[in-house]
């Protein structure tokens, strides 16, 4: 009886359908350069980043956090927009460039070029990027690159 009742239970066991919590990575890294626009090699440290999904953001509401192999660099990205962005080496990034920094919102398929300084990456890094709400402090998007 108790065997019956046993292989009943595992013919009707409940679908445990533990759902894998992913964070949104839709603002990804669709490349990091590392020459000089003459083609030298010099760490040029580079990034692009791609909005690749469906809504506009205002993107002086938004502030980034870079990683390199899992260590937070010292880079300060208080906002994503290029008219407010204070461009500094002192701070870890040169400069910023791209439409989706030059209005005031970062608009579906539009790119932002961060120009980290020199030496910052280098290829094989497994970079990560994190992008915040600056006011509640909510992640946005977080996105991983093998560069």
């Amino acid at each position: 009886m108790a065997l019956a009742a046993l292989v009943i239970l595992l013919l009707h066991l409940p679908d445990f359908n533990f759902q894998q919590f992913s964070e949104p990575s839709f603002i990804e890294i669709k490349g990091v350069h590392h020459k000089d626009e003459s083609g030298y090699l010099n760490y040029d440290s580079r990034v692009i980043l791609f909005h690749n999904g469906t809504n506009s953001l205002e993107n002086d509401l938004l502030r980034a956090e870079f990683f390199r192999n899992g260590a937070k660099i010292s880079a300060c990205i208080e906002t994503m927009n290029g008219y407010k962005f204070i461009s500094t080496h002192h701070f870890g990034v040169q400069t910023m460039g791209g439409l989706g920094c030059s209005g005031t919102t970062w608009d579906p398929k539009e790119k932002i070029t961060l120009d980290f300084s020199d030496n910052t990456f280098h290829p094989g890094d497994n970079l990560r990027v994190d992008i915040f709400m600056k006011q509640s402090g909510s992640l946005v998007s977080r996105y991983s690159y093998q560069g």
